[in-house]
């Protein structure tokens, strides 16, 4: 007798694709010393990548919920079910991670999945954010394990100063592939962690002997007698620089006498000297950031006037006994006022009698001064203000010879690809949004799955947009536009309601049917190629 079952495959076949491209089971398997009766240590570190891109949300002890009507033996391997996957295995795997440089772990990983996808690496770009969790989580460990993290209080990226963090520190690609990271404690300093994870993706390139990349950092990442060292050790590098320098200041506050570029973005170019050094600083303006600043000042300037004008009806109220004193309380009135609010102040004398009621005849008024006066906006001061604020510095040591601005402007843009990374890190429905492991060594290791899921996602993303690109197909968007640069997220989501169907005869299970593929599926299959192809072949 026949008996047949459903799982739910979706798009976790493209998930399980990367992870054998990139060779992940072996990568971990190969450096575990044990022997597992049932599942390897590749092969749980697989299950919670495929767990965290399920975008399911589950705590450890509730994995294997999340794989009870999952194609198991097809995504994981043969003789592996939902029981084994329990939070036991999943835990020992966590500590194996713990117990070695996760550093170094993920950049063997991160290279061996670069070369194998053939991911250009013309940038690298540093940055890191902090994650909020709730717990006390007191360090145990009475030697002061120098391995471990400090979860602690910090400067708060998510505005929560009332509960403690820990901090990562991340270099991707423009493409906003992974290649390295750091996890840190969570009070560390930018101007420290940022350095130390450039340092860290120098040495891998140097040690491969491949071309190094141009390394960009937020302006976290600048400093002078940094930029000084990196020279030193000829890194090429292009940074923001934070107006706190008085050179800095002094030419945002300038206004050039000729721009270079179009409307949208201009640029001007200075060599600035820097001890011994020259260093090449574009003092940028776009247009959007004009008007982003011109609509903030705008509504900051109506709150500032209305602020000012109570303050001058104060001082209205106020009598006083000689010129003098009122226009000193004018002077005091009117320190700290912005420079796009113009405050007119007049002082003017007046007779008054001293006392209540009428007053007799024989009474000799006295003079009093009194302050009256208006508050509006200079709405050119304005516009002047907002077109200095909308100025930013990038600062470079590339050569022009080799970048040109236009080309040091891009590198800089391609920031956000390691802020696009974080922002998938922290996405509620991401498997680590909250943190539920409540020791500090976990906590570490579940930050290193996390960064994983990120590199899987990304080289699928990455991979699809090429072949797109390399074929001349397109997909349809979310609008039902085509596309060759669709996010990985709207495929998944399409890949939504794949079904294997399973028919159980004695003691042997056998696929019968794949359910739910549709014309956009097998173009995405077929676009990745045979190596994914197979998780949604029921002859497989």
């Amino acid at each position: 007798m026949s008996n047949f079952a459903v799982e739910r495959l979706d798009h976790l076949g493209i998930v399980a694709g990367v992870c054998q491209e990139i060779g992940l089971v072996e990568y971990f398997d190969s450096l575990d010393e044990q022997t597992h009766a049932r599942v390897s240590l590749g092969q749980a570190v697989l299950a919670m990548v495929l767990n965290g891109l399920g975008f399911s949300n589950r705590r450890l002890y509730l994995v294997p919920q999340f794989f009870e009507h999952k194609p198991i033996e097809r995504l994981i391997g043969p003789g592996i079910t939902w029981a084994d996957l329990n939070d036991d295995c999943l835990g020992r795997a966590l500590d194996w991670l713990t117990a070695h440089d996760l550093t170094a772990l993920y950049a063997g990983l991160a290279h061996q999945a670069r070369r194998r996808f053939a991911v250009a690496a013309e940038a690298v770009h540093v940055d890191s954010t902090s994650f909020s969790v709730e717990g006390a989580y007191e360090r145990e460990d009475p030697e002061g394990n120098e391995a471990l993290i400090r979860i602690t209080y910090g400067y708060s990226r998510d505005h929560r100063a009332d509960l403690k963090q820990w901090q990562l520190s991340l270099a991707t690609t423009t493409s906003g592939v992974p290649l390295g990271l750091q996890l840190l404690d969570g009070n560390a300093s930018d101007q420290t962690t940022l350095a130390q994870q450039m340092a860290e993706v120098v040495y891998q390139f140097r040690a491969e002997r491949e071309e190094e990349p141009i390394y960009v950092s937020d302006s976290a990442g600048y400093s002078a007698a940094k930029m000084t060292e990196l020279d030193r050790q000829s890194v090429w590098w292009v940074g923001r620089v934070p107006e706190t320098s008085t050179q800095a200041k002094t030419l945002v506050a300038e206004e050039p006498a000729t721009w270079q570029g179009n409307q949208e973005l201009r640029w001007v170019e200075r060599e600035v000297r820097i001890g011994e050094r020259t260093e090449r600083w574009i003092i940028t303006q776009s247009a959007e950031g004009v008007e982003r600043h011109q609509a903030t000042l705008q509504r900051r300037a109506e709150q500032e006037r209305q602020l000012w004008t109570k303050r001058l009806r104060a001082i209205e109220q106020r009598p006083f006994a000689c010129e003098a004193d009122a226009q000193t309380a004018c002077r005091e009135a009117t320190k700290g006022a912005p420079p796009w609010l113009e405050i007119t102040l007049q002082v003017e004398v007046t007779n008054r009698h001293p006392g209540r009621g009428r007053p007799r005849t024989d009474t000799t008024p006295e003079q009093v001064w009194t302050v009256s006066g208006t508050v509006s906006i200079q709405e050119v001061a304005l516009a002047a203000e907002a077109r200095r604020k909308a100025k930013f510095i990038v600062a470079t040591n590339v050569p022009a010879t080799r970048k040109s601005t236009e080309e040091v402007l891009r590198l800089y843009k391609g920031q956000n690809g390691v802020e696009r990374g974080f922002a998938f890190l922290k996405d509620p429905l991401f498997l680590a949004s909250s943190v539920f492991v409540k020791k500090v060594e976990r906590v570490m290791a579940t930050g290193f799955i996390m960064v994983l899921c990120l590199l899987v996602y990304r080289l699928a993303e990455h991979r699809i947009r090429q072949r797109l690109a390399e074929t001349g197909a397109t997909v349809p968007d979310q609008l039902k536009k085509p596309t060759q640069r669709p996010t990985l997220r709207w495929l998944f989501q399409c890949f939504e309601g794949i079904s294997l169907v399973l028919m159980q005869r004695e003691e042997q299970r056998e696929a019968v049917q794949v359910t739910g593929l549709t014309d956009l599926h097998r173009l995405i299959l077929e676009v990745l190629g045979p190596p994914y192809e197979k998780y949604y072949d029921s002859s497989k």
